[in-house]
């Protein structure tokens, strides 16, 4: 598995990756967020920890956050980026952005079999978003990650020691 991000890039972002990379599952819906400020942000810290981060939406394909204009030709289709994504031989975080819906019967599952996944190379496909119907239909094999920070907690005293 792929290396954490690296304390000096620490940032609401940053730790939204690093949740995304400890995640048990393989498939994870991040809720709550706003995918293109998230992508946004996403970008420069890509660059900066050298994670394989790949960015899918209908109207640009798969291509690699870290560099703009590296895309996979025709791969605007959802079927198409996910099995690029399933055949791909090393580490990577798929974020997927304006799934369609309904999902057609090969895309749901090529997603179930992402999530699955347990032997060979991790792949990370996160859903940006989704849409409740998306979120029901893959409930049993989903991670669901929260992009809303927590509120911050008043220390306390216990035993003679300050508590978070």
């Amino acid at each position: 598995m792929s290396a954490s991000i690296s304390p000096a890039l620490s940032s609401p972002c940053a730790e939204i990756l690093e949740r995304i990379l400890s995640a048990r599952g393989n498939l994870i819906a991040l809720e709550g967020a706003d995918a293109v400020d998230l992508v946004g942000q996403l970008r420069p810290l890509v660059r900066r920890s050298g994670q394989a981060v790949y960015l899918w939406n209908p109207e640009g394909g798969l291509g690699n956050l870290r560099e703009e204009h590296a895309g996979l030709p025709g791969s605007q289709r959802l079927s198409i980026a996910l099995r690029s994504v399933q055949q791909s031989h090393h580490f990577g975080v798929y974020l997927l952005q304006r799934v369609p819906l309904p999902l057609s019967m090969g895309d749901a599952t090529l997603l179930r079999q992402l999530a699955r996944a347990t032997a060979g190379h991790v792949r990370k496909v996160v859903l940006l978003d989704p849409a409740p119907a998306l979120l029901a239909s893959f409930n049993d094999v989903l991670v669901r990650l929260s992009c809303q920070s927590k509120p911050a907690q008043r220390p306390r005293l216990r035993d003679g020691r300050w508590l978070l």
